[in-house]
C-alpha cells in the first residue's frame, strides 16, 4: 500500500471516529446520569446536588441518581469521578476543600483537580458566618480583634476539623488582623456546635446551616459573614470587607465537575440545563434561604476561579502549618 493511500485511510478512520464521537454527543444523555457526591448525605454538598439533580432530571428526560460516597475528606468519591468514562453520564459535585485547599495539604494527590475534570459550572457559594456565644464581649469583628490583642491565646475558635474552610478562614484573620486566636478542631459541625453554644469555645466560623437558627433564636451572636456582600439569610450582618478588610473573602463554594476528556457539546448541554435550574424560583428561594448564593458560572469561569483559589489559600495553609498525609 502506497503512503498516500495509508494518508487517504488514516484520514477515513479519524473522520469515522470524529462521527462516532458527534453522535453520541448528539445523542447525550443516552442513560441515567449519575451525580457523586463525595460526602455523606444531609451536609450542605448533598442538599445541592439533590435540589440540582431532581430538576435535572426532568429537564434531561433521563434519571439522575445521587451517588453518596464518603469517605477521604471527599477523595473517594472525586477520583471516583476521575477514572470514569468521559462522556458526560458520571459528575460530581466537588468542594472548595477539594478542588482549592487539597493541593496545597497534601504532598501527593491521588488527583489534579485542574488536569483530571471538565469544569461545568460553579452552581453556588456558601460564605461563613462568624458567631460568637453571647458572653464574648464582643459584637463586631473589630471588637473581637481588640480582645484577641488583649488576651493573645486566649480567644479560642471552633472549626469541624484541621485545614476546613473554618479552620483557614480563622487563621486567615489571624494572619491579616495580627492576633492569635487558638484553633480548637472537631470532627464535624454537631460537637462544635454543642460546644460554642455551651459556652466552652468562645466563637466559630461554621456555614450558615449549621448555626442559622441558634442565631436567629439569639443563642449565638453573628459577628460577620466572609462572603464578597451581605447575605440574604442575615442582611444586617456587615462583611469582612465592611469591617476594615476591603477585598477580603473566604468563601465555601461547590463546582460540577465531569472527567476529563468529557466531549463539549456534552458539557454544554448539562452547563445550559444547570443554570438554567439555578434561575428557578423555587429553586433559588430554597438554596438562598439555606444560606447558598446562586452563582452558574461558565466552565472558564470555574476554571479561573479554581486557579485563583488554589493559589490564594496555599499561602493560608502555609502559614497555618497543616498538614495532612
Amino acid at each position: 500500500m502506497t503512503r498516500a493511500a495509508i494518508f487517504g485511510l488514516l484520514l477515513v478512520l479519524a473522520s469515522a471516529a470524529l462521527v462516532d464521537v458527534s453522535i453520541a454527543a448528539q445523542q447525550f444523555p443516552a442513560r441515567p446520569v449519575r451525580f457523586v457526591v463525595p460526602f455523606a448525605p444531609g451536609g450542605s454538598t448533598d442538599t445541592l446536588a439533590r435540589t440540582i439533580g431532581v430538576k435535572l432530571a426532568d429537564t434531561l428526560g433521563q434519571q439522575v441518581v445521587v451517588d453518596n460516597r464518603p469517605g477521604g475528606n471527599g477523595d473517594i468519591g472525586m477520583l471516583i469521578v476521575a477514572k470514569a468514562p468521559a462522556d458526560g453520564h458520571t459528575i460530581v459535585l466537588g468542594y472548595i476543600a477539594n478542588l482549592a485547599i487539597a493541593p496545597s495539604l497534601y504532598a501527593k494527590m491521588p488527583y489534579d483537580p485542574l488536569k483530571d475534570f471538565a469544569p461545568i459550572t460553579q452552581p453556588a457559594s456558601s460564605p461563613n458566618v462568624l458567631t460568637a456565644h453571647p458572653s464574648v464581649q464582643a459584637k463586631t469583628l473589630q471588637e473581637l480583634i481588640a480582645l484577641a490583642k488583649a488576651k493573645p491565646g486566649q480567644v479560642s475558635f471552633a472549626s469541624t476539623g484541621v485545614a476546613s474552610v473554618g479552620h483557614l478562614t480563622g487563621e486567615l484573620i489571624n494572619n491579616l488582623a495580627g492576633i492569635r486566636m487558638t484553633h480548637v478542631p472537631y470532627k464535624g459541625s454537631g460537637q462544635a456546635v454543642t460546644d460554642i453554644l455551651g459556652g466552652h469555645v468562645q466563637v466559630m466560623f461554621s456555614g450558615f446551616s449549621s448555626t442559622l437558627h441558634h442565631i436567629k433564636s439569639g443563642r449565638l451572636r453573628a459577628l460577620a459573614v466572609t462572603g464578597p456582600k451581605r447575605s440574604n439569610a442575615l442582611p444586617d450582618v456587615r462583611t469582612l470587607s465592611e469591617q476594615g478588610f476591603p477585598g477580603v473573602e473566604a468563601t465555601a463554594w461547590y463546582g460540577i465537575m465531569a472527567p476529563a476528556g468529557t466531549p463539549r457539546p456534552a458539557i454544554a448541554r448539562l452547563h445550559g440545563e444547570i443554570v438554567k435550574i439555578l434561575k428557578l424560583p423555587d429553586v433559588t428561594r430554597k438554596l438562598e434561604g439555606l444560606g447558598f448564593e446562586i452563582v452558574g458560572s461558565t466552565p472558564e469561569q470555574l476554571t479561573a476561579y479554581m486557579r485563583s483559589e488554589i493559589k490564594k489559600w496555599e499561602k493560608v495553609v502555609k502559614a497555618s502549618g497543616a498538614k495532612s498525609d
